[in-house]
């Protein structure tokens, strides 16, 4: 979750797309969303139905974490206004954008899986017609101790800032949240299941 406010990026398509469904997955930071969408990921690696989806982000590709395109400030800038991503955000100084070709897939019928935010739900919901928003929380305490791991602030500082904090998603969304407090594997099969759901669907 970080200090940092979280605001979407303007010039979010008008135009949904319908026929598979957007999983877009949101959660507080040390909630372990990028644990559980890997442990999914290898569940579904032989499945062609199913894709997740690497953003674009403004970092290196190397630079760690989840798996995905690095730009440039300046690339970023000029996909965008040529109507390259299907939504964009900023969050923690820090440009996102899940790519256009993405409606076209879920008009096919493909199950898309994202790494989103909440504060960008609103542009998902615009550009996506069937949106499902997978919430990964886990309790206060046991975010902190994740937190507390990478150093940047105090236990008792971050314990004051989840109790301040709004750890569900609020707005008119199908929504379905996961615990991931304890068990990863117990956690990422709930994660399996409700993807399989979709699949289903589609």
């Amino acid at each position: 979750m970080g200090s940092t406010e979280e605001k979407p990026a303007a010039g979010t398509p008008e135009h949904a797309a319908g026929g598979g469904t957007m999983a877009v997955v949101v959660g507080p930071s040390g909630a372990g969303k990028d644990t559980l969408m890997a442990f999914a990921a290898a569940h579904f690696r032989d499945e062609p139905r199913l894709r997740f989806v690497r953003r674009f982000i403004t970092r290196p590709a190397d630079a760690g974490g989840e798996d995905h395109e690095g730009v440039s400030s300046e690339d970023f800038a000029a996909m965008e206004q040529a109507g390259g991503f299907a939504v964009s955000w900023m969050a923690h100084g820090l440009h996102y954008g899940i790519p256009r070709r993405t409606q076209a897939e879920l008009a096919a019928g493909m199950v898309l899986v994202a790494n989103g935010s909440r504060s960008a739900l609103p542009h998902f919901q615009e550009a996506y017609k069937n949106l499902l928003v997978i919430n990964i929380t886990a309790r206060p305490e046991i975010l902190a101790e994740r937190l507390v791991v990478r150093g940047r602030e105090t236990r008792e500082d971050i314990l004051a800032r989840l109790e301040r904090a709004q750890l569900s998603v609020v707005g008119d969304y199908s929504v379905v949240t996961i615990d991931n407090s304890d068990d990863i594997a117990r956690a990422g099969s709930k994660l399996v299941d409700i993807l399989s759901k979709a699949l289903h669907k589609a």
